[in-house]
């Protein structure tokens, strides 16, 4: 198997002026892009980098951040891809943790330079810091273009760090392998081919916003970087502008452009796919995008990223027939549910899923405790809580920490949530349990909605009441305007849980 940087040159070779990538008035062919990943590859191994050693990147979305991930990876480095709106305490552990050789910054990046400045690595030497001025170029050094093609093995690519790290770093360990497979996989079901244009609105440094970027150069198509979310009419003029094919968002980015088509108004109708990730999208909220977009294909998918990024999918024409699905397995890879003592559970029997498969990480980095208790004989423990159909279609129910337990029963929050969503005028909802004398918890409901509503509280619970058991019925609700979410778009139940303490 081909690593994605083997697969980016011969399409640069074969097609040069294709264009790879448009950055607002910016746009760089396939031939250009690889010219510069080249360059800078020569740049850091001028500058001392040894394989193996990590490259942070604390970029934000644009042509520069792609390249140079391709060029980190053709001067053996590893790229390790940085929230560009985190802070400094959060910069720190990271560049701590993974002892970063070189720092990847925007000039004048407060938070970065004042890790610099103050940097406090216990011992860990101080990264080297290339400053790029926005929109300016990366640093290059002459060179040959062409470079060795090792086949996709399990030397380490890049790292990861998933949500929550600031405290204890949780860098996940991707190999070549891992990406070049996750990448075929995707590719495979949705199609991709060298006409295929996205816009782009994930970031880079998100496992989801990863494989959008890998899946789209890999096949010769063209990612337009998107506005950002907090302006979803820009977002619908440049999939209009740029007659995009393709789309990919969370549940949280549809619902803002919801709205907007709803309304009417703009062109869509080059869209041929969409893809959701990043949580579960309630069926209510896939029933208005499909109304919305009629023409396009909605792909509702499950990963994580311990397992680069996708794990499964859901065949579009069997929406209906598999409501609430996350569907099958992508290409080579496997899943099982499983009881508390690891035994196999049967047919509709809840457990927590586990996968294997050649995108299933190597591990946490320097860190085997954690690592031990994800990866078992080959499996990933994901920490979600599940079951199959008869016919091996997942059917997600929560993680196994956001379980309620409520007097003898356990609630999972996604069947109340689904329950909510499906009445009008519900934007968002999330359920968590708080602590109660009698019951051990109770739930609790935050949601979003579109405009207040007279007795919009009695007409949940009734419409629960008629639902759902009557131990899911939740005991209080609170309307707020937003809900906390993680940097790839998760709610953050927890912060919800803390927020509660008392009802």
């Amino acid at each position: 198997m081909e690593r994605l940087t083997t697969q980016l040159a011969r399409i640069a070779r074969d097609a040069p002026r294709r264009i790879a990538m448009v950055d607002g008035e910016r746009r760089i062919d396939y031939g250009r892009f690889w010219q510069m990943a080249s360059g800078f590859a020569h740049h850091l191994r001028r500058a001392g980098l040894q394989a193996g050693e990590r490259v942070a990147l604390v970029l934000p979305n644009r042509i520069e951040a792609a390249v140079a991930v391709y060029g980190i990876w053709l001067a053996g480095g590893v790229a390790v891809p940085l929230n560009a709106q985190a802070r400094a305490r959060d910069f720190l552990p990271w560049l701590r943790h993974c002892e970063a050789r070189f720092v990847l910054h925007e000039s004048g990046h407060r938070d970065v330079e004042q890790v610099f400045a103050q940097w406090d690595g216990t011992g860990i030497p101080l990264p080297c810091a290339i400053a790029l001025e926005p929109a300016a170029a990366l640093p290059v050094a002459d060179g040959g273009d062409a470079w060795p093609e090792p086949d996709a093995d399990d030397t380490l690519a890049q790292l990861l760090y998933t949500s929550g790290t600031t405290g204890d770093p949780k860098g996940v360990m991707l190999s070549h392998a891992n990406l070049a497979a996750n990448t075929r996989a995707v590719v495979a079901y949705l199609g991709l081919v060298q006409d295929d244009l996205i816009v782009s609105v994930l970031p880079f440094y998100y496992a989801y916003g990863a494989s959008v970027l890998h899946t789209h150069l890999a096949t010769g198509a063209c990612v337009v970087l998107g506005p950002g979310l907090v302006f979803p009419v820009q977002v619908l003029e440049a999939l209009q502008r740029h007659r995009a094919t393709g789309f990919s968002g969370v549940p949280s980015t549809y619902i803002l452009l919801l709205d907007l088509l709803e309304r009417g108004g703009h062109d869509l109708s080059s869209l041929r796919y969409l893809t959701q990730a990043g949580g579960a999208m309630p069926p209510a909220v896939a029933d208005r995008v499909r109304q919305a977009l009629p023409a396009a294909r909605l792909f509702l998918m499950y990963g994580q990223t311990e397992a680069t990024s996708r794990i499964s999918w859901l065949p579009p024409e069997r929406l209906d027939e598999k409501r609430g699905s996350v569907g099958i397995p992508v290409q080579d890879t496997q899943w099982r549910i499983c009881r508390d003592d690891g035994s196999p559970s049967g047919p509709g029997e809840s457990g927590e899923v586990c996968v294997r498969g050649p995108g299933i990480m190597l591990g946490y980095w320097r860190n085997a405790d954690a690592t031990a208790k994800a990866l078992r004989d080959g499996w990933l423990r994901t920490g979600d809580v599940g079951q199959l159909d008869a016919e091996g279609f997942l059917f997600l129910q929560g993680r196994r920490s956001d379980m309620i337990k409520t007097g003898a029963h356990r609630v999972h929050p996604t069947d109340v949530e689904e329950v909510i969503a499906e009445l009008p005028g519900i934007r968002e909802v999330a359920v968590v349990g708080i602590d109660d004398a009698t019951l051990g918890q109770v739930i609790k409901a935050f949601v979003v909605a579109d405009e207040p509503v007279p007795r919009a509280e009695d007409r949940i619970k009734a419409h629960c009441r008629a639902r759902l058991a009557a131990y899911k019925i939740p005991r209080h609700i609170t309307f707020v305007d937003t809900l906390p979410r993680t940097a790839s778009g998760k709610v953050r139940r927890i912060q919800l849980t803390e927020q509660t303490a008392s009802p």
